[in-house]
């Protein structure tokens, strides 16, 4: 950021008439000090002018405050400042600066394990996700699900087949291992119960999918009634802007309500929808495990943000797991392909490629069931999370019986929501 550079303010997807996601971007320059805040998501039901700039002129008040706090304490500290001068000092790159993804030793053009091209073919969704720091889940004497945290703690969910791709759901704690960066981390809980998920259903509205939502709406509405009856499931449809149609709710009549909303038209906003739905996501759910489901027809043709920018935001330490349907065509059909498996790969999920749209339903109900039969596996990182940076995530599980045990996880995350580490790795 320069220091000349002036309070930008970028408004996202308002309406009227409809529940949406809004949001803003505000940096902060004063002299050579600038205060970036990216992606604040406001909710709304019904918008007006004078809402949403009330609601940007209290996020400048708050972020000025910010920068004059920051101010005043350089001033007051200038003088333990001289002692540290000889310190190196790190600085974050801009939000937007792209970077090439996956990141080390990830072929982006070549097929991974975690393709699957029909239900025939396909291999379960075997998902690792990388959740709110160190929560195990417990019951309360209610029989609500709860969580203790563990400081510095990363929650995996994993999944793990044979050789036959077969759901194996009889392995104890010492049957895994958790590679960090390539060094081995020492498992501190262990788990395998079927838990309630964060679910956000994320379907294309655009115009070619007009005759094939029908099949799409009924394959999600089977896929949470074959889920844990306690998940918490909303609806966000999507064509150049994404609209929230449905908050979390486990009524299928309203998620239906919120499914046949639909109006086939526009282009196709997928990477700023998967980002907004994160962060709805991360900020509004009270369950810990998170998935997103998304449904689309074709490659990205009205984002802002771009993939690399996007899977920075989603693959951050709590994010979600997403799963990828893509119901493509001949057209583009290359580049709408890598960015579906890229997104799913990086963040712990499996893209699926069905030849016909009929064939959505019978992935919708895989996908149901590898969610509910997988392990819930914490470890502490022997590098602290503090120090940010990406980390690569590895876990390998061996068992007697078994030839061939494949743990499908997540390539990595991102710590301190997706910024670069403060020394490199």
């Amino acid at each position: 950021m320069h220091p000349e550079r002036a309070s930008e303010v970028r408004v996202i997807g308002l309406s009227r008439t409809r529940q949406r996601m809004v949001r803003v971007n505000l940096v902060i320059c004063h002299g050579s000090r600038c205060m970036q805040r990216r992606g604040t998501m406001l909710q709304v039901s019904r918008v007006s002018r004078t809402d949403v700039w009330v609601t940007v002129l209290l996020l400048l008040l708050a972020m000025c405050s910010g920068v004059a706090a920051a101010q005043v304490s350089g001033t007051g500290n200038g003088s333990q400042g001289s002692q540290r001068a000889s310190a190196p000092q790190n600085s974050a790159p801009p939000d937007n600066d792209d970077v090439l993804l996956p990141p080390e030793g990830v072929n982006p053009d070549k097929p991974q394990d975690s393709t699957a091209t029909s239900p025939a073919v396909a291999q379960p969704s075997d998902t690792l996700n990388l959740a709110v720091p160190g929560r195990e889940a417990e019951k309360n004497s209610s029989g609500t699900f709860v969580f203790r945290a563990e400081v510095q703690e990363v929650t995996l969910h994993a999944t793990v087949v044979d050789e036959h791709q077969r759901l194996v759901t009889n392995l104890d704690r010492g049957s895994f291992q958790v590679f960090e960066d390539g060094q081995p981390q020492r498992v501190t809980s262990f788990r395998r119960e079927d838990i309630p998920v964060a679910l956000g259903i994320v379907i294309d509205n655009s115009g070619s999918m007009r005759d094939k939502r029908p099949s799409v709406n009924a394959a999600a509405l089977n896929l949470v009634r074959a889920s844990n009856p306690q998940d918490q499931v909303c609806v966000i449809n999507f064509n150049n802007d994404y609209y929230l149609d449905q908050d979390f709710t486990s009524s299928v009549s309203l998620l239906r309500d919120a499914l046949e909303r639909i109006e086939a038209r526009g282009g196709t906003a997928l990477y700023d929808t998967l980002v907004a739905t994160s962060e709805h996501l991360m900020k509004n759910a009270k369950l810990q495990k998170k998935i997103i489901l998304v449904v689309t027809d074709g490659e990205d043709t009205a984002s802002r943000d771009t993939l690399e920018q996007a899977i920075r935001a989603i693959a951050v330490d709590g994010g979600p797991t997403v799963y990828t349907i893509g119901l493509l065509g001949k057209e583009r059909e290359k580049r709408a392909r890598r960015a579906l498996r890229i997104v799913a790969e990086q963040t712990g999920g499996v893209a699926f490629f069905p030849p016909d749209v009929t064939q959505v339903e019978a992935i919708s109900q895989q996908i149901a069931h590898d969610i509910r039969n997988q392990y819930t596996i914490g470890y502490k990182p022997s590098i602290p999370k503090a120090e940010g940076g990406y980390r690569q995530v590895k876990v390998e599980a061996v068992a007697g019986g078994y030839k061939k045990l494949v743990v499908r996880t997540r390539s990595g995350y991102y710590t301190n929501s997706g910024q670069p580490a403060s020394a490199s790795k």
